[in-house]
């Protein structure tokens, strides 16, 4: 079923919260609202990205979009096995075991292209970097609408002469993953509003607006900007349908500041700021997603616990004015606000 993004009912987009946020039944309930709802296969293998998406086309029969991490060259071995040695003894600590060696993720990365072109679905958006262009070429022949995530205007441009539908404009506002297509950049600080207008500047492609868009005003200034649609992470991550723990709920509120961190992954991200980043974040190495195998099971250890001093807790700068409720409300009462507000 063909989409456009700027003919939504709602012009509100579901991010791909990779690590388990985003569920089917998220999906299902943004699409319900009027919006387009996001699978996020980052971190899934192929096949379980093919079992998410066979799961969301049964709860809902309108279109939605599967959300890719392009991969990334090796990091640095040697930057690598230095903070594996600096964790080791937080290891020690909670009784888990650091992995020695990480293979690549490209094989992985081909499976799911393989996999999307043989059950295509309405859109495939793209965060890290920008697919191939024969994988463009023949997803865009498979009938899907193509999102590049883009944080600067050069990347704005390479995603445009890439083959791109569309462009997610992600400001420093955001949660979780900074979408620099390099590991090793340094995150932009340009605002979101900024930024779309200097993206504007270089092309004419729709634009989604993203980062820190957590209450009606917000979602009105980002359309006033130029975006034909806003995409909402962290203002769903204590919806009935998320999949977010009950410490990460709970800790949205709780904590006060948020703060970009390569502590956990090795690429930059926004998460509310904790021992753990304090700790760690500055001996973190530019290498994804090895630095992310390395922390998954100190990660895993202090989800068990519900320790949000260990765990990563991805928030954008609007986390505070989360909501709780099923999502389709929480969409819903953001567009009327919106709608308010931008009279």
């Amino acid at each position: 079923m063909a989409v456009r993004l700027d003919e939504l009912a709602v012009p509100v987009l579901g991010a791909p919260m990779a690590g388990g946020a985003t569920t089917p039944e998220l999906v299902a309930a943004v699409n319900a609202a009027g919006g387009l709802g996001f699978l996020a296969a980052g971190y899934r293998s192929a096949a379980a990205m093919v079992e998410q998406v066979e799961t969301t086309r049964k709860v809902t029969d309108r279109p939605f979009g599967v959300n890719l991490f392009v991969p990334a060259a090796p990091g640095d071995p040697a930057a690598v096995a230095a903070y594996r040695e600096r964790l080791r003894p937080e290891a020690e600590r909670h009784g888990v075991a650091l992995p020695e060696a990480i293979g690549p993720d490209r094989d992985d990365w081909d499976a799911k292209i393989a996999a999307l072109l043989a059950g295509p679905v309405a859109v495939v958006s793209y965060t890290f970097g920008l697919p191939a262009a024969e994988e463009v070429r023949a997803l865009r022949a498979a009938g899907v609408l193509q999102v590049g995530t883009v944080t600067t205007p050069e990347e704005a441009r390479r995603a445009e002469a890439a083959g791109m539908d569309a462009l997610c404009v992600q400001g420093p506002e955001a949660g979780g993953h900074r979408a620099t297509h390099e590991v090793a950049d340094r995150p932009g600080d340009v605002p979101l509003l900024a930024l779309l207008a200097e993206v504007r500047s270089v092309t004419g492609l729709p634009l989604v607006a993203a980062g820190g868009l957590a209450d009606g005003a917000s979602v009105a200034a980002a359309l006033r900007a130029g975006a034909v649609a806003v995409q909402l992470g962290t203002a769903l991550l204590r919806a009935d349908e998320a999949g977010t723990s009950a410490a990460h709920r709970a800790a949205l509120t709780e904590f006060e500041a948020t703060v970009v961190t390569r502590a956990f992954t090795g690429r930059p991200a926004r998460g509310l700021r904790n021992a753990f980043i304090d700790r760690y974040g500055p001996y973190a190495p530019a290498a994804y997603p090895e630095v992310h195998h390395l922390t998954q099971p100190l990660r895993a250890a202090a989800a068990g616990r519900g320790d949000t001093g260990a765990m990563h807790l991805w928030a954008g700068t609007g986390h505070r004015a989360v909501r709780n409720g099923p999502a389709a409300g929480i969409v819903a009462r953001l567009w009327e606000e919106a709608r308010t507000a931008g009279r």
